[in-house]
């Protein structure tokens, strides 16, 4: 029925016509042949430009006819009866235009309407909502407007898990961890307090989870410079070999260390009680120094995963060298 239509329509309509949606889809579908490596989309794509070609050359040869009109067309009888003349009437001026259509205005007007449904079909794939099943990252919730405990408001350089999570939730975290294929399933960050010290002490946080690891940062506004936190360690006898490593990050001092995260298991319903709090899998921390002098506080990267497996501490370093340059200093609360 569609083919009928158009055979229908007069040569300079049908044929700007079959040229433009020739144009428009063998551009498409070789953009999406390049694009996705698809040689069906390509073998399309030719044969569209193909046809597109074909009606071009009939275009040029119809106007070449038009400018220049065959002898036969161009001749005029020499010897007419002079009642036929009469009987026509006056002949009209060499100049009068003829009633016959507009080649060139419907040839413009063809390319114009076409056009644009040529453009509403380039740029549909971008204007409509995409079909694509791909997960997306997850982004950080807005706690920005949420009351900061007092804590916050006494220490001058504290950031909020806001802060934190937004540097934390890179593009670039899942290659960092090793895992390029994978998306951040969830995205947060809190303003808590550290324990045991009676909400005085500011603790923001911020966790990504994936697939694979889970990354936690936190900013620690205790006393503790690392130094005392390494002899801390080696008095409570949990230094493990290879285990606890002192380095400079971004000219801070750091250091590495491992602990066990907790385990717990709430079970509903059944009248069955929840499982006391157990041993989880073991975590990698990296805590790098507020600033350079290290007279106290930390930021603290730790990661972790369900198996048990854990990324190297040079994927740990590669993120702090790109996620604490990005955390916002902050003067008051």
């Amino acid at each position: 029925m569609l083919g009928l239509l158009l055979r229908l329509l007069p040569f300079w309509v049908r044929e700007p016509l079959f040229i433009v949606i020739g144009s428009v889809l063998g551009l498409r579908l070789g953009y999406l042949a390049v694009h996705d490596h698809d040689r069906v989309a390509a073998v399309f794509g030719v044969v569209f430009l193909g046809f597109t070609a074909v009606r071009v050359h009939t275009v040029v040869r119809a106007l070449r006819a038009r400018r220049n009109p065959g002898p036969a067309r161009a001749q005029a009888p020499i010897q007419a009866p002079a009642q036929a003349q009469a009987a026509a009437g006056p002949r009209p001026a060499p100049g009068a235009p003829e009633k016959d259509h507009n080649a060139w205005g419907q040839a413009v007007a063809a390319v114009a309407v076409f056009g644009a449904l040529a453009a509403t079909i380039w740029l549909s794939p971008h204007l409509m909502p995409s079909d694509d099943t791909t997960p997306r990252a997850a982004s950080c919730s807005d706690t920005e407007h949420e009351a900061l405990p007092k804590a916050y408001r006494k220490t001058p350089r504290a950031v909020t898990g806001d802060d934190l999570c937004k540097a934390l939730n890179r593009p670039d975290l899942a290659r960092l961890l090793g895992t390029p294929g994978e998306t951040a399933t969830t995205a947060s960050g809190s303003n808590g307090t550290a324990a045991l010290t009676d909400e005085k002490v500011a603790r923001p946080e911020a966790e990504i989870m994936f697939d694979t690891y889970t990354v936690n940062l936190s900013a620690a506004y205790d006393r503790m410079s690392t130094a005392q936190y390494v002899k801390l360690i080696d008095i409570a006898g949990d230094r493990v070999e290879d285990d606890v490593k002192t380095l400079k990050v971004l000219g801070r001092p750091a250091v590495f260390s491992s602990d066990h995260t907790m385990k717990i298991e709430f079970r509903l319903g059944g009248g069955q009680k929840s499982a006391p709090v157990q041993q989880g899998p073991l975590a990698r921390t990296l805590s790098v120094a507020l600033d350079r002098k290290d007279r106290g506080g930390s930021y603290d990267i730790t990661v972790w995963s369900k198996s048990g497996a854990l990324p190297s501490d040079s994927a740990l370093l590669g993120i702090a060298e790109k996620v604490l340059p990005a955390i916002p200093e902050r003067s008051a609360h």
